[in-house]
């Protein structure tokens, strides 16, 4: 008879997040095994194939599993101790109303959210075509020529702007210019990026801008519109005198202003950059919301981050790409001016279909209805008696009070009354309106200052209807906005739900099918884990509100870091960093502060072995570090002997060695705890990508085994979806000595001295993500989580034995009794042998593969003409063989071109994907089947996913760069 524990069933969530049931499990190990060899368990193959001089001595100390329902009921408890108040705080941050049908067919939709980042351009042409509309929409509403597909926030877009400056203008100054109204926390986070690179930073009043450039040069000036406390200034004589002194123009504009305002690139600027959270995306105490950075046409080639392109493909139509990917930083590596990792593509979608929802018309009411509240409000305040320091405002306004104990006094009857006003000086406070605000919100606004004056009567909304806008005539916008069609169809729910549907069609994610991609852990994400990011207790907080209301989220905070410390054997974790390359640079960053401070901060060397993860060389030398390569040996682990020449020839400057691990060949390097130590001796400090983290939870744990630092990838290890290539979370985490470096935000009170300034907008950066994490690990538990790493093991090691046959693993490790020696949660198979005979390239195995109804592996990386696949411990059986039938009908489909069957220029794999127009056309004239080509396995009759567009065509894309909507008639 069962106990009652075995009923009450606390690791339910276990077996759903797990692929391979037990029995299968079992044939699969047999199925693994050398020849005369025996795995009789999971456990029996990690230890055949992870070194035992980094196994865990102790299991991680977490709490016992319990079930969703469960876990779900924890976290609302804790979402519960947020207290979500009105907020006028503004500050870039502000309430706005996901329209229901966004809500539910993007945000809360696998769809979307499981899909991963467009470098298949084929299998990406929705998400793709809702980044064109994000583009068009920035690039409309700024003025300016180009726009990529999103940033992370808009305090990392300014810094990025500023780099942009600096190394596309022509100036030679090293002084970056913002002007006093900036936001406070895209101030801190330039701060922090500027000081590696050597970069001196000042804060200039407007008034006295002209004539300080006139008497020091400056390369970039930032200035907001509107600013932060609400004034809207005539930045034109402003970027006269920035240009005069030879200098770029960095606006950072608000979008809803901009649909009533004259845009950036009209006034002049270079470049503009900005938030589009409030283009239907919750606060979420933060993030994630997409930035947005445009830029002049002559800045295209240098503008960080992505850039979706229209192009052409195999038959001539029009399709999508990611335009200029020679810029990525995988493939520039220490050369990379940028770490490119930096979008957040589900809220720039969700931003897009916004606009593509209200149009041109809707935004221009939602702003107007903005502009005519705060004038409302403004005229009200002044009947009361108060004082506005500025006589122009689009959404805020600042209030002038007595003095310090008149403004606290207010702020405490605001938060009495259920909101938050913000404390924007000693004596002032601003209030900033929104889409959400209502009559009432304004009578209850006037009954606090009314009190606070001592007055009795109340003006009223009614009676100051008709005021006008608090908007300069002269800065009045005359240019049309977002006329392309697909902004002014879509107004209906009908045709808004079924636009959604069409552009989803089209693209293949985890909903689908296997994604296969090695490095880039594409794992469930469980509904259960998904459903709490939009509680109201999470999506509602202001990630600046008073820290008494950030409870929950405090807790939140507390608990996981905790978790996390125990995943990964290391002292002290922020989780502001909001994706993983933030993760990289605030880590290096620590370690540049800890050097500093013991007075060797010329150490600056930093080793990076060719197999390491590809975004490290970019993020080296964002921190002002020298990137020296180190080399591999032939099993694709780091050469010691390369390694100790390079530590004594820069033993004076070593700063840091970064390696992956386990490496991005997908190997548990045997000797990693020698690598350490020997970077040790040599007063350099060892930083582990965590990448790869999916192969050592519960194994081994980095801050253990030598490493100093790691970031860590919640969009992969910890089940944050990667959301068509952002959201994400990249927590740094450091031993002991390096805690007091670890990020702080000095704009909510965090500072610590000799420590790291901000790397993100917000104190917890993606904080409403954070809740994903949260509950995988509740439900998982310690040995869930060590069940989780060692199924991901074992799925790689049973892809790998059934391709050996047909495909050479590339790198494997060195047991006996795992056929091929074994690999870690990834195996490489190496294509470049078959091009050689056959014509035949990994990218044509690619495309083919979209056929079979597969996301490609990752194509040519970490090694040129390969594939890295990466199965994860998600995938069940069934779905492991589909794809391995899948790669083995690939394989005879070139051992036919290989005996002449097939011709090398005119064969499936040359023609792939073969698109459903292209099969139906009259004049089919390849030397094989429409059959062949279309259902090359009978199991795809059942439910093919049939490919948009044929190939598209890289080349035409680069030397054609078009970035904006397809004007009408192209894609007819």
């Amino acid at each position: 008879m069962p106990t009652l524990a075995d009923l009450e069933n606390s690791t339910e969530f276990l077996a759903r997040h797990l692929g391979p049931r037990e029995a299968e499990q079992a044939s699969m190990l047999n199925a693994i095994a050398a020849d005369g060899a025996a795995l009789p368990s999971r456990r029996a193959l990690v230890e055949a194939i992870v070194p035992g001089a980094i196994a865990r001595t102790q299991a991680m100390d977490l709490p016992a599993p319990v079930t969703e329902a469960q876990a779900l009921a924890e976290l609302k408890a804790i979402a519960g101790k947020n207290q979500v108040l009105k907020s006028y705080i503004g500050q870039g941050y502000h309430g706005t109303l996901t329209p229901g049908v966004i809500l539910r067919n993007i945000l809360e939709n696998p769809a979307w959210y499981t899909a991963y980042t467009p470098y298949q351009a084929e299998i990406s042409q929705g998400r793709m075509e809702a980044l064109i509309n994000f583009q068009t929409m920035v690039t409309d509403l700024t003025g300016m020529d180009m726009a990529n597909a999103s940033m992370l926030d808009e305090a990392t877009a300014a810094a990025e702007a500023m780099t942009l400056a600096a190394r596309a203008g022509k100036s030679k100054s090293t002084r970056f210019v913002v002007a006093h109204d900036v936001l406070p926390q895209s101030l801190e986070v330039i701060r922090t990026r500027a000081k590696p690179l050597g970069i001196t930073v000042d804060v200039v009043h407007c008034t006295e801008l002209a004539a300080n450039l006139a008497a020091t040069p400056a390369f970039g000036v930032l200035l907001q519109y509107p600013g932060v406390n609400g004034q809207v200034r005539d930045l034109r004589p402003l970027i006269a005198a920035t240009h005069a002194a030879g200098a770029l123009a960095i606006v950072a504009a608000d979008l809803l202003a901009l649909t009533l305002l004259t845009p950036p690139g009209e006034l002049g600027a270079d470049i503009a950059l900005g938030s589009t959270q409030r283009f239907g995306m919750p606060m979420g105490a933060g993030g994630p919301h997409a930035a947005y950075l445009a830029c002049k046409d002559a800045f295209k080639r240098s503008l960080p981050g992505r850039i979706v392109g229209v192009s052409v493909d195999a038959h001539g139509a029009p399709a999508y790409r990611l335009a200029l990917q020679t810029r990525e930083q995988h493939i520039r590596r220490e050369k990379a001016t940028s770490n490119i990792c930096t979008a957040q593509v589900l809220p720039a979608v969700v931003a897009s279909m916004y606009a593509v929802y209200h149009g041109p018309v809707g935004l221009k009411r939602i702003a107007e209805r903005v502009a005519r509240y705060t004038a409302i409000f403004a005229a009200g305040l002044k009947q009361l008696g108060h004082t506005l320091l500025h006589d122009t405002a689009f959404d805020t306004l600042q209030v002038a009070l007595p003095d310090t104990a008149h403004r606290d006094r207010l702020l405490a009857a605001a938060v009495a009354a259920g909101c938050n006003l913000r404390a924007a000086s000693a004596d002032t406070v601003s209030v900033s309106l929104d889409e959400t605000t209502t009559r009432a919100d304004l009578q209850t606004l006037w009954r606090l200052f009314a009190q606070l004056a001592g007055r009795t009567e109340r003006p009223s909304v009614e009676a100051l209807a008709e005021t006008p806008a608090l908007l300069p005539a002269e800065l009045m916008r005359s240019s049309a906005y977002l006329t392309h069609p697909v902004f002014n169809t879509h107004h209906s729910e009908t045709e808004m739900l079924r636009y959604i549907r069409q552009l989803s069609d089209k693209d293949l994610a985890l909903d689908r099918s296997m994604i296969p991609l090695g490095s880039c852990t594409m794992k469930l994400n469980a509904t259960s884990e998904m459903i709490p990011i939009t509680w109201p207790e999470f999506a509602g907080v202001h990630p600046f509100a008073p820290a008494d209301q950030l409870a929950g989220y405090t807790e939140l905070n507390e608990l996981l870091t905790g978790w996390l410390v125990q995943a990964t054997g290391y002292a002290g974790i922020s989780l502001q960093p909001n994706a993983g390359s933030q993760g990289e640079y605030a880590g290096l960053l620590a370690i540049m502060a800890w050097h500093a401070s013991r007075g060797e901060g010329h150490r600056k060397i930093c080793l990076i072995p060719e197999s390491a993860h590809g975004t490290n060389p970019a993020s080296a030398q964002m921190v002002g570090m020298q990137v020296v390569v180190v080399k591999c040996d032939a099993n694709g682990s780091v050469d010691l002997d390369d390694l100790q020449a390079k530590c004594e020839k820069h033993a004076a400057n070593l700063a840091a060695i970064m390696i992956t691990y386990p490496s991005t060949y997908g190997v548990f390097e045997p000797r990693v705890k020698e690598l350490c130590a020997m970077v040790h001796r040599f007063g350099g400090r060892v930083y582990v990508d965590g990448a790869n983290m999916n192969a050592l939870v519960g194994i081994a744990a980095p801050g253990e085994f030598g490493g100093d630092v790691s970031h860590l990838n919640l969009h992969k290890t910890f089940c944050i979806p990667h959301g068509g290539g952002g959201p994400g979370v990249g927590p740094v985490c450091v031993v002991e000595d390096l805690v007091p470096f670890l990020p702080g935000h000095a704009t909510a009170g965090q500072v610590r001295e000799g420590g790291v300034g901000a790397v993100s907008a917000a104190p917890l950066g993606n904080a409403a993500v954070l809740p994903i994490s949260w509950m995988y690990i509740r439900m998982m538990g310690a040995d869930g989580l060590t069940a989780a790493t060692e199924t991901a093991i074992l799925n790689a090691n049973y892809v790998a034995a059934r391709l050996a046959g047909h495909y050479d693993i590339h790198f494997s490790g060195g047991s006996e009794v795992v056929k091929g020696g074994g690999v870690a949660h990834e195996c490489i198979l190496d294509l470049r042998p078959l091009k050689d005979a056959t014509g035949v390239s990994a990218e044509d195995v690619a495309k083919r593969l979209i056929d079979y109804g597969f996301h490609a592996p990752t194509l040519s990386f970490p090694v040129a003409g390969t594939l890295m696949v990466e199965p994860t411990e998600s995938e069940p059986l069934a779905e492991l063989d589909r794809f391995c039938n899948a790669m083995i009908a690939i394989r005879e489909e070139i051992r036919q071109v290989e005996a002449g069957a097939l011709p090398r220029e005119d064969n499936p794999l040359k023609n792939a994907p073969h698109t459903a127009a292209s099969l139906l056309a009259s004049d089919w004239a390849h030397a094989y089947s429409r059959e062949m080509a279309a259902y090359p396995v009978n199991s795809l009759r059942a439910g093919k996913y049939w490919s948009p567009v044929g190939r598209v065509d890289n080349v035409y894309g680069d030397r054609n760069l078009f970035c904006s909507c397809v004007p009408v008639g192209l894609s007819e």
